[in-house]
């Protein structure tokens, strides 16, 4: 059985999805992009603020869900330039420790939802 997860504390979808679905003690979390859930508002300023929002929009469902970063077994992070990777992933690190990261893949796409930079989806296990 699945269960619908969502917060106004992350952007409401601006599709035919929910934020995230709880199946067993598995989240799936839909990709987030840099939109502040209160204002609507894009944050596409620096790499680093986008990446920066998206990962509050993640840790807001992680935190509706009871989770924490610490239960991410994957994410899967989409970008817009490729030549980004370093700034993205200093960030990233921020989220992360090293020795504890869940897989990973990061891969350049031609375009994003809005034209944003970035957008991540992960997978968290409780």
């Amino acid at each position: 059985m699945k269960e619908i997860v969502n917060t106004p504390q992350a952007p409401s979808p601006v599709g035919p999805y929910n934020q995230a679905i709880m199946a067993s003690d598995t989240l799936y979390v839909s990709g987030q992009i840099s939109l502040v859930p209160e204002t609507g508002e894009l944050i596409i300023s620096s790499i680093e603020e986008e990446t920066h929002q998206v990962f509050r929009n993640l840790k807001a469902i992680l935190d509706k869900a009871e989770m924490s970063f610490e239960n991410v077994v994957k994410c899967s992070v989409f970008v817009a330039d490729m030549n980004q990777y370093s700034a993205i992933n200093a960030v990233y690190a921020e989220y992360f420790r090293e020795s504890t990261a869940p897989a990973r893949e990061l891969v350049e796409v031609a375009n994003l939802p809005k034209f944003v930079n970035i957008e991540i989806s992960l997978i968290a296990v409780k």
